[in-house]
């Protein structure tokens, strides 16, 4: 990726919407060539993909769960079976798989406490290979980038 790249990227992250014309005027090339670096980044899986940023308070869910999970496996298998299951629950916004004494970092989002806890007894915590797990509840959202810091 090039400096020209990067501008588009960072263009496209503010606002992933705006015309053709208009974006080529931001970032100085014209609307051919812009296009066809933008559709080398799709190829090149720079940009994965386009969507709607919604406030999820307006939605009905402004709870935030923070779950830690301690597998009681770490072997490969075990850790892509509890990534799949975790997959299968919409309520999971994102997942990561962590150094330290905690191996898996869960995102809930649910309407309220009843809600988080249907998904914790129902779901969560019938998923097999779990050994314990502790949740931390968000009061308020400090900061929430969507974009991309360039470099």
């Amino acid at each position: 990726m090039d400096r020209m790249d990067r501008k588009i990227v960072a263009a496209l992250q503010r606002e992933g919407r705006r015309k053709l014309a208009e974006l080529s005027a931001e970032v100085g090339l014209s609307p051919t060539p812009l296009a066809r670096r933008i559709a080398r980044l799709e190829a090149e899986g720079v940009i994965t993909g386009y969507g709607a940023r919604v406030d999820q308070d307006k939605l009905g869910l402004p709870l935030n769960a923070f779950v830690f999970v301690e597998l009681e496996q770490h072997s490969r298998d075990a850790i892509r079976a509890f990534e799949a299951r975790l997959r299968q629950f919409d309520e999971v916004l994102e997942c990561y798989l962590m150094t330290g004494t905690r191996d898996v970092l869960i995102r809930v989002v649910a309407a309220d406490l009843s809600a988080f806890d249907r998904f914790l007894e129902d779901g969560l915590m019938q998923t097999p290979g779990i050994r314990a797990m502790r949740t931390s509840f968000a009061l308020r959202t400090m900061i929430r980038r969507e974009a991309l810091p360039e470099h």
